[in-house]
């Protein structure tokens, strides 16, 4: 039976309202359509700096994997749109009144920009095989280690990436001090254990960056990672010192795609 790939939305590339695209990675950061929550993390998050480590092109087919707040839709929708292709995969918990739900309503300009799929353990066909020239995902791997099904999202995400394409993985990185919780129930995965278990799914490390490195960072929080801004959950108490420490300590790895 030929597989059906689940799009919610699919739509044309045609400008729309007052949208304006990118021709470039930094027009696309520094645009002032982004909001100010987003555009005050980047200093944190470095959005230019590690999509050019990806090596991102204007002309690529990329497909975001679970795209959160939509913090990275902001900046990737102006920049591929018209000549490249912007697919966001969404996960169980972007559906209707989540923060990714929202954002797109108070940017109706950002909907003629890309098209959506379902991808989770049980929609792991969210793209033809072949098909994308990178795979994006930015601090997920941990939810997939906790559901106990990050082999076979790797695998599906192997499948949908182009021979020689990129997978570009960042997440809040775990401490060799202490060995890794297969389920990262603290939302932290050390390094190691990430790239073994990427390379399991068909990928071959190319580079890592410490970009988004924080030595602060002890991975050793009441609540773990979300101890840390921009979670803070713990509310108002230790506030001010876990706002000194700041975001997680992050890795992010470059991979490449090897056989078929």
């Amino acid at each position: 039976m030929k597989a059906v790939y689940p799009i919610v939305c699919a739509v044309s590339m045609v400008m729309a309202g007052n949208a304006v695209a990118a021709s470039t990675l930094e027009q696309a950061v520094q645009s002032s359509a982004r909001d100010a929550r987003f555009v005050a993390r980047d200093p944190v998050r470095h959005p230019l700096e590690e999509l050019q480590f990806f090596g991102l092109r204007l002309d690529a087919s990329v497909v975001e994997i679970w795209p959160g707040g939509g913090y990275w839709t902001q900046i990737l929708a102006p920049y591929l749109h018209g000549k490249g292709a912007y697919t966001l995969a969404l996960g169980p918990e972007d559906g209707e009144g989540s923060a990714y739900d929202k954002m797109v309503i108070a940017h109706p300009e950002l909907k003629d920009m890309f098209r959506t799929t379902q991808f989770d353990g049980q929609n792991l066909d969210f793209a033809p095989p072949d098909s994308a020239d990178f795979v994006l995902t930015f601090r997920n791997l941990h939810n997939w280690m906790e559901a106990g099904n990050a082999p076979q999202m790797l695998a599906a995400i192997h499948r949908v990436l182009k021979p020689g394409g990129i997978f570009g993985v960042e997440d809040h990185r775990g401490h060799t001090n202490a060995p890794q919780d297969p389920r990262a129930e603290d939302g932290y995965v050390r390094q190691s254990y990430a790239i073994s278990l990427i390379e399991k799914a068909g990928f071959k490390l190319v580079d890592s960056s410490e970009i988004n490195a924080n030595p602060r960072d002890t991975a050793a929080w009441p609540k773990g990672v979300w101890t840390l801004p921009p979670t803070f959950a713990l509310g108002d108490k230790d506030r001010a010192k876990y706002a000194e420490i700041g975001e997680a300590d992050n890795f992010v790895l470059k991979f490449q795609k090897i056989g078929r």
